[in-house]
Parts: structure tokens; C-alpha cells; sequence
């Protein structure tokens, strides 16, 4: 099942690289940065519990709750916006922030399909600011909308920073962890996924949260940019190296081209689960 919305640094296309390093069972399944869910989708039949699904950006939330629990009329707001789809009708859309929580939800299923490279990107404001896409608004079929509120009748949607996620996993359970990688440099293009930066500190906790959940006997995996930061920060796991074909934006911001990235999967120790 692929993910309803595209998200920057996705790991569709890795997964049959990282799927091996998971549990063939385990209890709850937790993600902290959840974005488009491609981990969640694929191991969601693994776990016999319930799954907590959790983002700061608070519009990838809304839509993940609306495509949950309200998916017959998202259906019918997404079919609205098909029916208007334009460049116009874009650029009307994009700085707008509507109360009514499924409407939210329908302009930001709009956009993500819309906009240059399916991207999601705000400024230190929270403004959303990708420009037009050139693409045609698929939206989401009824079929589609019913698997997927089925794949998520056991999960609960949080918005959490990933420090209160991780207060929720216990024994048995196992953690998928995909948080924005650093950039290379202080020139490296970075792009925000919610006003709130994530920055080396953050990492640094981030590791921390990852040896006490060893400690509490939970599974957890996490990918991230090879780096040596990333390898002093995570030497008490086991490092995984591999190349990722990934997606950026030329030099000319409008056009795109694949560039090899070196990542790690970094996969927690084993302890004993009862």
C-alpha cells in the first residue's frame, strides 16, 4: 500500500532495504515522524497492538485524522477541488488556512499532489510556499480512502514531539524513527517540514531517547544520512551503510535530479521481550 501523500525523504523505495531489520512481530508500533507512513503501511500487519502514529507539522496530522475518521466527506471535498483544479486555483489555495478541520485537510491532500515535486515545504512563519507543480489533482478514490480507514481502525494520531512519543513505547514494542537529516553544511539547502528546525541538539536527545528504549526492552530502528555524527551518536546500535537514490532540486529551483546519498539504517540491540 503506498502512502496518500508524498513526503520529502520518504522510504517507499527502501523499503525492501530496511523491512529485513524489522521484528516479524512485535507488540504496539510507534512512529514519531511520521510523514507519509510508507514504514507504518508496510509492517502495520506485524504488530498485534495498537499503532501511534505521531508529526509536529499539525496539517500532515489533520489529514491523517480526517482520512481515518471522516473519509466519505473528504471524499466529497477532495472531488470539489478536482473539479476546480488550476494554476489559478493553486495559487488561491496556497496562503489560505481554513478553520474547518476537513476542509484543512483537503487543501493540504490538494497541495502535497500539486505542488513542485509533490513537496511540502514552510518558511519560519508556517507558511506553506512551493510553487505550482504543473501536475494534474488525482485526489483519492473511495476505494482507496476505504483501505486506508481500514489500515488505520487501530492506530492513534498524535500531534507530539517525538520526546512524548517516546514516553508511550513498552516492552515488546517496536519504533520506526525517520527524523529530517541534518544538513551537510551551513550552505546546504534545508528544507522545513514545520517552522520548529530540527537541529544537532535534537539528535543528540533523539540518541539518548534511543538507548532507554533499549534499556525498557523496545525495538526500534532508525534511518538517517551517514555522517560521522550520526555513527559517534549511535555507536551502541548496529550501523547499516547503504545508497539512496534521491530526488533534489536542480540549481535552477525549477527542474529535479537524482543524486546518490549515503544512509544508514541503524537498528537498536537486542533484548529480550516477554
Amino acid at each position: 500500500m503506498r502512502p496518500f501523500i508524498k513526503w520529502a525523504g520518504g522510504k517507499t523505495r527502501l523499503l525492501k532495504r530496511l523491512l529485513p531489520h524489522v521484528p516479524e512481530s512485535f507488540r504496539a508500533y510507534h512512529e514519531p515522524f511520521l510523514g507519509g507512513g510508507a514504514m507504518f503501511f508496510a509492517v502495520r500487519d506485524r504488530g498485534n497492538g495498537t499503532a501511534h502514529l505521531s508529526d509536529l507539522n499539525e496539517d500532515l496530522i489533520n489529514a491523517w485524522t480526517a482520512v481515518r475518521d471522516h473519509e466519505k466527506e473528504l471524499q466529497r471535498l477532495l472531488r470539489r477541488y478536482k473539479s476546480c483544479d488550476s494554476k489559478d486555483f493553486y495559487y488561491e489555495q496556497r496562503p489560505l488556512q481554513p478553520a474547518d478541520p476537513l476542509e484543512r485537510a483537503a487543501r493540504f491532500i490538494y497541495l502535497n499532489q500539486t505542488s513542485w515535486n509533490g513537496l511540502w515545504r514552510v518558511n519560519r512563519r508556517g507558511e506553506f510556499n512551493v510553487p505550482w507543480g504543473q501536475r494534474p489533482f488525482r485526489g483519492l478514490s473511495s476505494a482507496d480512502l476505504l483501505t486506508y480507514r481500514a489500515a488505520l481502525r487501530h492506530a492513534r494520531i498524535h500531534l507530539a514531539d517525538f520526546r512524548e512519543a517516546l514516553d508511550r513505547p513498552r516492552k515488546g514494542d517496536f519504533v520506526y524513527l525517520d527524523p529530517p537529516y541534518l544538513p551537510l553544511s551551513d550552505t546546504s539547502k534545508f528544507f522545513l517540514y514545520t517552522e520548529k528546525r530540527f537541529r544537532e541538539p535534537d539528535l543528540r536527545e533523539l540518541a539518548a531517547c534511543c538507548e532507554d528504549l533499549t534499556k525498557r526492552g523496545v525495538s526500534w530502528m532508525l534511518s538517517n544520512r551517514d555522517t560521522p555524527l550520526v555513527r559517534e551518536l549511535f555507536a551502541h546500535a548496529r550501523i547499516v551503510g547503504l545508497t539512496a537514490r534521491r530526488s533534489v532540486a536542480a540549481q535552477n529551483q525549477r527542474d529535479v535530479e537524482a543524486v546518490d546519498s549515503p544512509e544508514v539504517i541503524v537498528v537498536g540491540p537486542e533484548r529480550t521481550r516477554g
